[in-house]
């Protein structure tokens, strides 16, 4: 199929007419017009997810005042900057991991149940990208410290995520090495991978039994996802790379040593800033780290890794580390939304107005791994709706709720890790949350995951 031609290009209406029921069809490559960048929207609708691991130090992290006066917690200090462009949100959780701490960061954009036999389902992040993918020469952006990226395709498949800056930067911005005839042979030479050997893999299949059969089909939706981008990149080959200034290159564009985290996290928004501002992608995530390898923080002191602190059975030492750890990635997020305030779009408003950020954790209370009232901020947006300035608690709305437990000296007492550990409001879901930013994206949908109502903000 020589798919340059376009000769395989199908309406998605008739796709739906030709399954004869009214479904949702996720974006098919085949739907895509070449270099469909051509047909840009006059102002883009941009989401980014950033993910910290093994939740927070809950006692100092927890705002304990609702509404639009709310007192910034000691964690949270570094966001009140931008008061007017957060809501920071209380007591959501997700219903099918409650009882599955290692899948936290798994189901985080999902809301999927993974059990010993499940699969995961579709990321928002994904389900986002499956509109915004016609516009931009990459769907979407995975960056993660460890293996394992946010991003979750429709057949449950894991997408790969980079970590260094210089790979992530020539993904973005630079030109193949050895030329576009070169690349382009290459790539040629990656595509239609499955097809070619779908015969032999079908023999084998009859062979199988269910189980191995659905191993197989798990590897074969993997090897269909990456022949799609190849050819996705292929297609884009002609398209010239973004511009970007030389100050923009000299900061992003270098390796950065693991020791030095706040340099790599500022490099790394630095990027996701300069692709959403030349509209390379509209879709990004970034994981800080996996709930068992989130790393240590030499150059502030911290030499133990996130996941020992979060386990720190009442220590002193290890609450107030684990707190600086906190402060430490929420500067960091603060910094990103500074990045895209600063910087203008297409229609001169700044790039935070246009973009949705959402910065948190699929685990509350580490040490027990609770995964109740999660931490999460979400920023920007205000182009698209929303309206911030707010602490959002739906632990207050629930009736049984007896508020917050502060011991003598005012601060907040270890009674607060039931919150933390079991939901207070149980219709309270964070998939209604990720609901939200999926309609506010464009996408039609009213459902996602488990939720059951669309977060009101």
């Amino acid at each position: 199929m020589n798919y340059l031609s376009q000769s395989w290009v199908i309406d998605r209406r008739h796709a739906l007419r030709a399954m004869g029921a009214l479904i949702s069809l996720p974006l098919l490559e085949c739907m895509l017009p070449l270099r469909a960048s051509e047909k840009r929207t006059a102002t883009p609708r941009r989401s980014a997810f950033i993910y910290l691991a093994n939740g927070v130090h809950s006692l100092n992290y927890q705002i304990t005042t609702e509404g639009p006066d709310y007192a910034f917690s000691r964690s949270l200090q570094p966001l009140e900057q931008h008061r007017q462009a957060i809501t920071p949100i209380s007591g959501l959780h997700h219903p099918g991991n409650l009882s599955h701490h290692h899948n936290c960061i798994s189901t985080w954009l999902t809301g999927g149940k993974l059990g010993p036999t499940d699969r995961n389902t579709i990321s928002v992040d994904q389900k986002m990208a499956e509109i915004t993918a016609q516009h931009t020469r990459i769907s979407s952006l995975e960056i993660a410290l460890t293996q394992d990226s946010l991003a979750w395709t429709a057949d449950g498949v894991r997408l790969p995520a980079m970590r260094r800056c210089s790979d992530i930067f020539a993904s973005l911005f630079e030109e193949p090495k050895n030329g576009k005839t070169a690349q382009r042979r290459e790539l040629r030479r990656k595509g239609s991978v499955l097809d070619a050997n779908l015969d032999e893999v079908r023999q084998l299949e009859t062979k199988m039994g269910t189980e191995d059969k659905g191993r197989l089909d798990h590897y074969l939706t993997s090897v269909r996802e990456v022949e799609i981008r190849t050819r996705r990149a292929d297609v884009w080959l002609d398209t010239p790379m973004p511009k970007i200034s030389a100050a923009d290159r000299q900061r992003t564009n270098r390796d950065i040593a693991p020791t030095k985290a706040g340099d790599y996290f500022r490099t790394v928004y630095d990027m996701m800033v300069l692709a959403f501002q030349t509209d390379t992608t509209r879709v990004a995530t970034f994981s800080l780290g996996g709930e068992g390898d989130a790393f240590a923080i030499p150059e502030i002191g911290i030499t133990e890794s996130r996941h020992q602190l979060s386990h720190h059975g009442g220590d002193p030492g290890y609450m107030e580390k684990l707190t600086k750890y906190d402060t430490f990635a929420i500067e960091q997020f603060s910094y990103f939304l500074t990045r895209l305030a600063e910087t203008k779009d297409l229609d001169g408003k700044p790039l935070l107005d246009s973009t949705l950020s959402l910065f948190g954790s699929g685990m509350s209370y580490g040490h027990s791994h609770g995964n109740a009232n999660l931490p999460l901020v979400l920023a920007g947006g205000s182009s698209l709706g929303l309206r911030h300035g707010t602490h959002l608690d739906f632990n207050r709305k629930a009736t049984n709720f007896q508020g917050y437990t502060f011991g003598q000296d005012g601060a907040l007492t270890t009674a607060h890790y039931q919150v933390c550990s079991r939901p207070v409001n149980t219709d309270a879901r964070m998939s209604n949350l990720l609901l939200l930013m999926a309609q506010r994206m464009g996408v039609e949908i009213d459902r996602f995951g488990d939720s059951n109502k669309v977060v009101t903000l």
